[in-house]
């Protein structure tokens, strides 16, 4: 059995997961430009449930490819004499991986995840900024949270991998150095605070 028209479908579906990734991203600094704007708490929170939107959208691609990888697996280990029905046996194993989901699935997205941070991290700067906030920054590092130990070398402005890393001093958040130099040049021109 060939499965280079299979094959040729997960890279399709692939390139899609690409799509809800630049969208999660684009959702992401709509969000933060919203609050140093004019930090408008609806406007942001219609933003958060597009993300949670992207999130489930991920969540269903995963599944429907792992389902399709796994039947694919099955069928070229069992090696059975009869060409079985693929779309069914996908089906299947897609219905038994989303009966698992849950609503702890989406808020425990990378994208999401990084949203929620990036969006408390603005926050704290808009009200340090506008002299609205009590909090010392010691008080600010107590709450930060470490959500993941493991070290991620995609950029997450270009989403590609970093070659030449660097690290803002302020909020350890790594960077490809020439997209957060050509970040802090346009917001210096468009005189924004970086």
């Amino acid at each position: 059995i060939s499965f280079s028209c299979v094959d040729s479908s997960l890279s399709s579906l692939k390139n899609c997961q690409s799509y809800i990734n630049t969208g999660m991203d684009i959702a992401t600094r709509v969000a933060l430009d919203l609050v140093e704007s004019f930090n408008d708490v609806e406007e942001v929170d219609s933003v958060e449930k597009v993300m949670l939107e992207y999130a489930a959208m991920d969540r269903e691609l995963n599944h429907y490819m792992t389902a399709i990888e796994e039947t694919v697996h099955q069928i070229k280990r069992d090696k059975p004499e009869n060409i079985p029905d693929l779309q069914y046996l996908v089906k299947e194993k897609f219905t038994a991986l989303e009966s698992k989901n849950n609503d702890s699935d989406l808020q425990a997205n990378e994208k999401y995840m990084y949203f929620k941070d990036q969006l408390k991290e603005m926050r704290k700067q808009f009200r340090l900024q506008s002299g609205d906030g009590n909090e010392s920054i010691e008080q600010i590092d107590e709450d930060i949270a470490v959500t993941q130990s493991q070290v991620n070398f995609i950029c997450p402005i270009t989403q590609m991998e970093m070659k030449k890393p660097v690290r803002n001093k302020v909020c350890g958040h790594v960077y490809e150095e020439e997209a957060i130099l050509k970040i802090i040049q346009t917001r210096n021109q468009q005189k924004k605070k970086v």
